[in-house]
């Protein structure tokens, strides 16, 4: 019953952000407006004579779209860290750890410095080698652990994910070096941001984060199971090799699709799943979805705080993730070493 009651509690707090993140801006929309808007767009019911169409343009094409986008990154890092921590048995794990952030910005950088442009989706061309540049490293992590480590141990592979992410940062790094004009844009990009992203980005990511969550769902009682250890898994009948290629992989899919759309932004995979584990137990056929909701909520708190705090100046999203999580990161770590 408490367990009901505190997933009812923080899936109501959860709205209520949302709800925040539309109203709240230069522009105060008042709630009730907001339904309004939102039931004219959807179902064509008639607006009030009071609502101006500048306010039926902020909520409909500007905030809602950056709130809903917020939302699904949130929820898709938060998904993939509790994911990789669960596997990996490290409280610290997430897949920018295996260098997922790393290859989806070599991508970003091809686009930004080099002018590289895919030949039929021209506009696309980012996120798309984003996302493949961020599934190609985690893949040869995986491919290069298992030739060190038949076993594939947790160890074997965050090492190896720590090399490969030190070596493309370094490539990374020597393009911003030589092809300086294009440098400002990509610290941009890097930092992370939900301006200028509209409702397609939200139909890009809606279902691949939607898809994700519902495919590592299928494994919770694996992820229950590993949780104790991979030797009492595999006297569990999990076949622990391959669930980590198969949940590693599909975490990797959601922070490489994520960012690859609204760039590099840390600390929410690592902050949420915890939060969570607080509070709701170990449980993963709880700690998936709530991290999900609470990562969500999570985001949209950060946004807003990015484009409100020193308005009309928009702050990057991820430094105001990292002004949050790298205090959490530091008292995780010294926590676990008094342990």
């Amino acid at each position: 019953m408490r367990m009901k009651r505190g997933i009812l509690i923080a899936v109501g707090a959860s709205f209520a952000v949302l709800i925040a993140g539309i109203v709240l801006g230069s522009v105060f929309v008042p709630p009730g407006d907001v339904f309004r808007i939102i039931g004219h767009n959807v179902f064509g019911t008639e607006l009030p004579g009071h609502i101006a169409p500048a306010q039926v343009a902020i909520v409909w094409s500007l905030r809602l779209p950056r709130t809903v986008l917020a939302f699904l990154a949130g929820a898709a890092l938060s998904v993939s860290g509790a994911v990789m921590q669960s596997v990996l048995r490290n409280p610290l794990a997430s897949s920018f750890t295996l260098g997922v952030s790393s290859g989806a910005s070599f991508g970003a950088s091809l686009v930004i410095f080099m002018g590289i442009t895919l030949p039929v989706l021209a506009v696309m061309s980012l996120p798309i080698l984003g996302v493949i540049f961020g599934l190609g490293t985690i893949f040869l992590v995986m491919a290069f652990a298992t030739k060190l480590d038949a076993g594939l141990e947790n160890q074997t592979i965050i090492l190896v994910g720590m090399v490969f992410s030190l070596f493309v940062n370094a490539i990374t790094t020597l393009m911003f070096a030589l092809f300086r004009e294009n440098a400002q844009r990509m610290i941009f990009w890097q930092m992370g941001s939900f301006s200028m992203q509209g409702w397609q980005t939200v139909f890009i990511l809606a279902p691949v984060t939607l898809v994700g969550v519902a495919f590592i769902m299928r494994y919770k009682m694996e992820l229950d199971m590993m949780t104790f250890g991979e030797e009492q898994a595999k006297t569990m009948g999990v076949s622990s090799k391959n669930v980590k290629w198969i949940l590693l992989i599909l975490s990797a899919a959601l922070t490489g699709s994520t960012i690859a759309f609204v760039g590099v932004i840390g600390f929410v995979d690592l902050v949420a799943p915890h939060i969570v584990r607080r509070i709701f137990g170990s449980s993963h056929r709880v700690v998936i979805p709530m991290s999900g909701v609470v990562g969500g909520a999570f985001m949209v708190l950060c946004d807003l705080a990015a484009r409100t705090i020193t308005a009309p100046v928009e702050l990057p999203v991820g430094a105001v993730t990292a002004l949050v999580g790298a205090p959490f990161f530091a008292y995780i770590y010294f926590s676990k070493r008094k342990d």
